[in-house]
Parts: C-alpha cells; structure tokens; sequence
C-alpha cells in the first residue's frame, strides 16, 4: 500500500502532494513500481495533530481520487475517519475504507461501508490523535490487547453488515503506543492470524524508528526497511509505506529467504 497524503503536515511528506497533478504523478509511479493499492488521505493523523473539516478533507482527496481513476485501475483506498468523506471518496472511485479509529468516530461509517461493499481497515488507536502519545501507554499484554479489540470490532462490523472477508486488520503501530510496543507488535504479529483476516502493518518512517537509530525522518528508509522484512517473515499480509520499490525489494527478499527454511 503507498501512502499519498495530500494534506499540508503530514509528518513525513506534508505538502508534497497537494498539487492535484504531482498527487496523481506520485500515485502512478507508485503503482508502476508495483504498489498494489494507493491510500489517499487528505488529514493529518500524527501525534499531536488537529483534525480538519469534513468540506477540507473532501475537497482535498476527491479530486485526486478522481484524477486517478481516469489513468488507472489501481486500487484505492481512503484513510478517512469520517462517513462523509469516505462516502464521497467511494462515488469517486475509492475500493477501500482505511479507518484509523477501527469505524468507530463516525456512527455512519459501518453502514457506509455495508452499503459499498467495500473493503476495510481496522486499526487500533489509543485515544485520538491529538493526545494518543500523551498519559499512561502501559499495558500488561500489548499484543493480547490490540488482538481482542480487533476481534471486538471485526464481530461488530460483521453484525452491522459488513462481509467478514472484507475486513483487514492493522495493530497500529505509532497510534498510543510506546517504542518498546511497537516492537513487540512487530515481534508478535503472527499472534494475530487468530483473528482470520489479513493483518496490515504501517512502519514507514514512525517515530520508533527515529527513537532506535536516531534518524530524522528524512533518514529512516533503512530502519523502516528492517521493520518490514520482520513484519513480512512473522506473516504480515500488507505492508502501508511511503518507499514503494524499495519495500519491494525487502519483500522479495524476506520472502525467498523465508520460503527456503530461514529466519529473518
């Protein structure tokens, strides 16, 4: 999954994108590199950011979302927290639901997705973004935790309408967690084939990556790569990152090593 964000302060590629035509010249070279789907998001969901309008949001991903369906089949999901946005986003031509509060800070959201039938994403997030990283992170079982909320929320979306095998789940990492959860997200991800759907991990460029190697953003291709061959050797299923080929590459590597009796 390729992140292109089109939104002024993302904390990686804030405003790099939110020209409509450089959005969609991102979205193409990603997908001929071979990313499988595109996650368009038009707001910011950093640590410490604030949220915008549902007409800022809109304004900002529709256009792009249209612009790439005229060129392209490429997937396209929506990293979205509002019904309204998401709604207008799948008129455009959007195939997915990205939703970082699991479809839970919009009411609508579920039956907006039920009525699509459309894939989504269901994260875990500790609090909201404004906040997440500030109080107390602890937690006895960070894995056992994120698991039974997901499975919490999988049999909710199920009962609201929305088909099982269209749910992917994504354990959040950066959302409320501290480093040391992080890694043990990452450590223990094969923990969530209990929940019988795909799982997505999105390490590119975190914060956890900074705190490990001491990289400003800008830097933290390699530790992002180390992040993904680990989350793809314990069975990750899809991987969202803001350097398409190269986690390409890692991918292909991890899995030939894997597939031949190895560790990574």
């Amino acid at each position: 999954m390729g992140i292109l964000n089109v939104t002024p302060d993302s904390f990686s590629d804030g405003g790099r994108h939110l020209d409509r035509a450089a959005a969609v010249r991102e979205a193409l070279a990603m997908a001929a590199a071979g990313a499988d789907m595109i996650d368009v998001g038009g707001e910011s969901t950093r640590p410490g950011s604030d949220p915008v309008s549902l007409d800022t949001e809109r304004a900002r991903v529709v256009p792009v979302i249209e612009a790439i369906r005229a060129v392209s089949d490429v997937s396209i999901s929506i990293d979205t927290t509002k019904a309204g946005v998401a709604q207008a986003a799948l008129e455009a031509g959007a195939d997915v639901i990205n939703d970082v509060s699991g479809l839970t800070m919009d009411p609508r959201m579920a039956s907006v997705a039920a009525d699509a039938g459309c894939g989504v994403v269901v994260m875990h997030m500790k609090g909201r973004p404004k906040t997440m990283q500030r109080g107390d992170l602890s937690s006895a079982d960070i894995v056992g935790e994120v698991i039974e909320y997901l499975h919490g929320r999988i049999e909710s979306l199920v009962s609201a309408g929305i088909a099982r095998e269209a749910i992917c789940v994504d354990s959040g990492i950066g959302f409320g967690k501290t480093v040391e959860q992080n890694i043990h997200l990452i450590t223990h991800a094969a923990r969530f084939g209990i929940l019988g759907r795909p799982l997505l991990l999105g390490p590119s460029r975190k914060s956890f990556i900074g705190a490990l190697t001491d990289r400003p953003v800008s830097q933290r291709l390699a530790g992002t790569a180390a992040a993904c061959a680990a989350a793809v050797a314990r069975g990750v299923h899809w991987l969202r990152v803001h350097d398409v080929p190269e986690t390409l590459d890692v991918v292909r590597v991890t899995e030939a090593i894997a597939s031949n009796g190895g560790t990574v």
